[in-house]
């Protein structure tokens, strides 16, 4: 699986189709009709949402990037939209509200990543294998509702990794998992530094009593 590019590489990218637009020829045809590099403007911002369902299609984990479904209403009409018609499929793409959508089933668990209608399907799989991929790992193979639960917070640093505001960062498992760890034992030494304060703190409080 390819790594997809560092933040600095995806903005010279986008600059460099910005300005090929802007030099090509974007004048309307002969019916008036504008042509593509007006109807399709480039852009970073790839997906719409990422989620993840139990099998009776109530949500356990979800982040949407962008103001397509405002409210949480509209989200949980949505996602049971999407489970309606995907969760007795054997396809891995499926069409729904003007959205493409790739998923992926495990067990007890089904994962959505979400994309628009033009959206490249093989690069929205990408993000869903390697969002796959890394769960799989943080939660040591077991792929289920129960064990996903108890590590939510592992699961949502693995999102973090590789979505960001609904730019893919990271396509690599491996990558994902490695920046996981790092940010878990950061956040780990950190806690330990607090107990570490707050045991002097009560250490001192207690020889200034016995004073």
């Amino acid at each position: 699986m390819g790594i997809a590019p560092t933040r600095g590489q995806q903005w010279n990218i986008c600059l460099g189709v910005e300005q090929a637009l802007e030099l090509a020829s974007c004048s309307p045809g002969a019916n008036g009709a504008l042509p593509w590099c007006q109807l399709q403007e480039p852009s970073l911002y790839t997906i719409k949402a990422v989620f993840i369902l139990d099998n009776d299609g109530h949500r356990l984990l979800a982040k949407y990037y962008d103001d397509t479904f405002p409210s949480l209403k509209e989200q949980m009409a949505f996602e049971k939209n999407v489970f309606n018609k995907t969760s007795r499929t054997d396809s891995e793409i499926a069409f729904c509200g003007g959205m493409t959508i790739v998923y992926k089933s495990s067990i007890d668990l089904f994962l959505y990543v979400v994309g628009s209608s033009h959206e490249n399907e093989l690069m929205l799989m990408s993000v869903l294998t390697c969002l796959f991929e890394s769960l799989n790992h943080v939660l040591r193979k077991n792929m289920e509702k129960r064990w996903l639960l108890e590590n939510m917070d592992g699961a949502f640093l693995v999102l973090d990794e590789i979505v960001d505001g609904g730019v893919i960062l990271e396509s690599d498992p491996q990558q994902v998992i490695q920046k996981v760890n790092f940010r878990a034992d950061d956040s780990s030494l950190t806690e330990q530094s607090v107990a570490q304060v707050l045991q002097s703190a009560k250490e001192q409080i207690k020889w200034s009593l016995l004073k």
